[in-house]
Formats: C-alpha cells, sequence, structure tokens
C-alpha cells in the first residue's frame, strides 16, 4: 500500500484538488452569478405597433408645362426626373424615426409650385413665377 501510496499521491492530491475547486466555483457562481442579465431570455421579441411616415413630393405648374425634378428619398439619396409633365407627384414610406425631405424642380412654364406634405399636414409650400421658373422645399426633420 505505501508504494502505491509513494507513487499515486500527487497525481491523487490534483484530482481531490481539481474537484474542490470545482466545487467552489459552482457554489461561487449560484451565488454570485444567478441574476438573469438579459430580462428577455427565453421570450419573443415584442412587437411595437407604429405607424409608417409617408412623405408625398408634389410639384404644380401652368398646364401643359413640364419639370426637371431633384429630390430625397427616405435614406437621402438622390433621384432625378427630367421632362416630368405637371402636376408631377411621388410618395415615400418610411419606418425611419426621423427624415428629411427636400425637392427642386424647374419649370419651362411661367410658374411652379412644390409642397411637401408629411403625414397628411403640409409642412413645406413655395411657389415662383417667371421665365423658367424654379423652386424648391425643404423639411430638415419630419
Amino acid at each position: 500500500m505505501s508504494r502505491v501510496l509513494k507513487k499515486g499521491w500527487i497525481p491523487l492530491l490534483l484530482v481531490i484538488v481539481l474537484a474542490l475547486s470545482a466545487l467552489i466555483v459552482s457554489r461561487l457562481h449560484k451565488i454570485f452569478g444567478s441574476e438573469d442579465l438579459n430580462a428577455n431570455a427565453g421570450k419573443g421579441i415584442e412587437i411595437v405597433q407604429f405607424n409608417p411616415k409617408v412623405v408625398v413630393y408634389e410639384i404644380s405648374g401652368a398646364p401643359g408645362s413640364t419639370a426637371n425634378i431633384n429630390y430625397w428619398d427616405a435614406d437621402a439619396n438622390t433621384h432625378q426626373v427630367n421632362n416630368a409633365p405637371l402636376p408631377w407627384s411621388t410618395t415615400i414610406s418610411t419606418t425611419l424615426p426621423s427624415v428629411s425631405a427636400n425637392i427642386m424642380a424647374q419649370s419651362d412654364g411661367p410658374t411652379i409650385a412644390c409642397k411637401i406634405t408629411v403625414d397628411g399636414v403640409v409642412r413645406e409650400q413655395q411657389n415662383s413665377d417667371g421665365h423658367n421658373a424654379q423652386t424648391f422645399c425643404l423639411v430638415k426633420s419630419a
């Protein structure tokens, strides 16, 4: 027996120390790490109802005239429409919390007007008279 003890005491001590360490770590984790840090763990994501923002760009002018139009979409990318017959309009719908709306137009007629409507409310309206009339409307934050 003493021969086995002489040769095997180090591995035996190592096994005992590792088992005791695992037990201590397990107990400490139960005491200090028992909080659920993620309040939604195991639950589905709650869907919150919202209404998307609807931005309507409108350009109007003299009957029979056309316009070159530049406007921003919901991501502030520019779009160009050449020789659009008036009246002209386009609608943008977005779920972004805020959107900037900008439209510029130049007509080949004597008058032109622009209007930006956000969720049914007119936020900006401008008009211009003159040869090849031009105008712009800007809503910084809608």
